[in-house]
């Protein structure tokens, strides 16, 4: 599940989301609205261990040039996000998406949410990303269900009584 903010609907930001071999079809893009700043809220089906993020943007200006990145934080908003995150990158230009950003795998264990947050660009109005890649490794969620049970710290000897049986009249053969 993810949603952004900037411009176009929420969830269209799932659109940058793509297979490898897609990542350079610029048609599917999220663009900035009023400034240069975008913000991506996700959430994943399991259990993450963020290695590493490779970011392609529009090209020239519009390409981000710094990036935050919040792990299992509920949906931020642009209020939130003035803070530090687990990690920040400078971004560089980068058309191909071979350039990956590798993330500290200790802070990035157990992510179960991302938030990413384009703060700058490279001086144009708008920042525009037409790909964003992760990289880890996914471990189904754990479900833990609620366990039930009843002890005794010592035993009763009214709780354990079974009729005696009667073994003298078995013969032996």
């Amino acid at each position: 599940q993810s949603g952004h903010y900037g411009r176009g609907t929420e969830g269209s930001g799932a659109t940058v989301f793509k297979p490898w071999d897609e990542r350079k079809d610029k048609t599917k893009f999220v663009e900035s609205e009023a400034d240069e700043e975008l913000l991506f809220n996700f959430s994943f089906t399991g259990s993450v261990k963020l290695k590493g993020i490779i970011v392609i943007g529009g090209g020239g200006e519009t390409d981000p040039a710094h990036l935050k990145v919040f792990k299992n934080s509920v949906p931020l908003t642009f209020d939130d996000v003035v803070r530090h995150g687990e990690q920040e990158f400078d971004l560089q230009h980068d058309k191909d998406g071979l350039m990956e950003y590798q993330t500290r795998v200790a802070k990035f264990n157990n992510c179960e949410s991302l938030t990413l947050y384009f703060d700058r660009n490279f001086g144009a109005d708008e920042t525009r990303i037409c790909y964003i890649g992760l990289r880890g490794d996914f471990s189904e969620a754990q479900k833990r269900g609620v366990v039930i049970c009843t002890y005794e710290s010592s035993a009763q000897l009214k709780d354990h009584q079974q009729a005696a049986k009667d073994y003298s009249s078995h013969g032996i053969s």
